[in-house]
């Protein structure tokens, strides 16, 4: 199956078998995102929880530190 980016519009090609092909036959209201992308974005929210300023509300559940 090939897939596209959603950030940096790359297309690449992944088993029709995974999980995420599946998803993203399924419901197109799924994204994809490729790997790069998810880690850099990994890495810049870490970054950001790491100064303290950075606080993640969610609604009935106790504040999670990461």
């Amino acid at each position: 199956m090939r897939v596209k980016c959603i950030l940096c519009e790359k297309v690449e090609k992944i088993d029709d078998q995974l999980l995420i092909a599946k998803k993203l036959r399924n419901r197109p209201i799924h994204t994809y995102m490729c790997t790069d992308c998810n880690e850099r974005i990994a890495k810049k929210t870490q970054e950001r929880i790491a100064t303290g300023k950075f606080h993640v509300y969610r609604s009935g559940k106790e504040p999670q530190t990461l």
